[in-house]
């Protein structure tokens, strides 16, 4: 494996779940892949778990860790062609990727939607970047259309806990204060569709998400039905996707929130969600606190994750 940004790069999800398990298991038998080998962390947006979890999975396996908050510790980076920069930014995004690559062996970047143009967004221009001209392999600290090392942590979350062989899933959009990117929920309908599980997607009428990412997935405007008998429940509030309201908050509902009563209507449902979460606009409190919430081991398997991902990348250099 060379490169991680999608579920297509982690091969058949099975072994990599099985290997996830091993990893989990043993989080500290493969040290030697990592030994004089270093990882470049670049954020271009803020991080809590995906920072800790990947640093920690990288130790885990003996390598050097560097952090880059771009934001904060570096020049401002120009990343259109073409451009006279004659403004804030001094250093082009092509200057500074071939020298980050000359540093490191693996590199990880963070960079979120701008959720202002949507042609921009979905070519991802950030990372495709780092690819094309790092001369190293790159994996996805969470791009603007995907969050891999998110999903693969919550299928294996899914694996840990489920019940029956094959769960119902649904992924329920929840009001949020601010415009957030699909990224999360594109990432986790790509991933279970993947693995041939009942899954049903919820949300009202203007969050339709790409058709590319929902997939199979059957989609339900109604809620309450969308939840009946569900085995696992994943909360995400998104933006919408489609012209001309990109980006943009069409409705914060608080009908839609998580609770108790919602719950209620499943098969005892775990309840999920990536965090941070806003409470008692995503979720009740009742409902995060429950002992059916796993958002807690799921946070967890982020590290898991990331040690496989980091793993099989060592183990292609």
């Amino acid at each position: 494996m060379d490169k991680f940004t999608d579920v297509n790069d982690i091969g058949p999800l099975d072994i990599a779940v099985r290997e996830a398990l091993e990893v989990k298991a043993d989080r500290y038998g493969f040290t030697h892949l990592g030994r004089n080998r270093t990882l470049l962390m670049i954020f271009f947006n803020s991080s809590l778990r995906t920072r800790l979890s990947t640093q920690k999975a990288a130790m885990n396996l003996g390598m050097n860790v560097m952090v880059l908050d771009v934001n904060q510790g570096a020049w401002k980076l120009e990343t259109e062609r073409g451009v006279i920069m004659d403004g804030d930014k001094a250093e082009h995004l092509l200057e500074a990727i071939p020298v980050m690559g000359s540093y490191c062996d693996i590199i990880g970047v963070r960079s979120f939607a701008g959720l202002k143009d949507k042609a921009e967004d979905y070519e991802e221009r950030v990372i495709n970047q780092f690819i094309r001209y790092s001369g190293r392999p790159v994996f996805s600290m969470e791009a603007a259309t995907r969050h891999p090392l998110q999903s693969f942590a919550d299928l294996i979350t899914i694996e840990e806990f489920k019940t029956k062989e094959r769960p119902k899933i649904v992924m329920t959009w929840a009001p949020h204060p601010r415009a957030l990117p699909q990224a999360v929920p594109n990432s986790f309908a790509e991933w279970i569709n993947a693995t041939g599980y009942e899954f049903v997607i919820t949300h009202p009428h203007g969050y339709e998400l790409a058709p590319e990412f929902v997939g199979n997935a059957r989609v339900e405007y109604d809620q309450r039905k969308a939840l009946e008998g569900a085995d696992f429940v994943y909360a995400k509030n998104w933006s919408a996707y489609a012209d001309p309201d990109y980006g943009k908050v069409l409705s914060t509902d608080r009908s839609w929130t998580v609770d108790s009563e919602k719950m209620g209507l499943t098969d005892n449902a775990f309840f999920m969600h990536c965090l941070p979460v806003r409470r008692n606009m995503i979720v009740t409190d009742e409902v995060i606190e429950s002992e059916r919430s796993i958002v807690i081991p799921e946070a967890a398997n982020r590290e898991i994750s990331a040690q496989v991902v980091l793993k099989r990348l060592l183990e292609s250099l």
